[in-house]
């Protein structure tokens, strides 16, 4: 993902269910030019951020450099069927796929 393009929510961690589902996230909220410290985000929150516009994105936080981040990779949604599943990079194996992001 390009330096350049301003990213709304970032995950930097995951706790997912036995089913391979996210049960929720911890991730950085964009308020104005900043993000806000780390906040818990349930699945139902995450997919409807995503829904309603907003650029999310898999990252991490550069210890003490404030809101920069590395290695950001977009989410989107999947519907297959009846269901809708969390992903970055197009991937999903009938669960939630997030690439390189820790379960918490």
């Amino acid at each position: 993902m390009s330096k350049n393009i301003k990213v709304d929510l970032i995950i930097e961690a995951a706790r997912f269910k036995p089913n391979g589902y996210i049960e929720n996230v911890r991730a950085y909220v964009r308020r104005g030019p900043t993000f806000s410290d780390c906040v818990l985000l349930s699945r139902a929150e995450l997919i409807g951020n995503i829904q309603m516009g907003k650029r999310v994105a898999t990252g991490q936080r550069v210890p003490r450099m404030a809101s920069t981040f590395i290695d950001l990779i977009p989410l989107s949604l999947i519907k297959r069927a009846d269901r809708v599943y969390i992903t970055s990079n197009g991937y999903t194996n009938k669960r939630d796929y997030l690439n390189n992001i820790p379960t918490l």
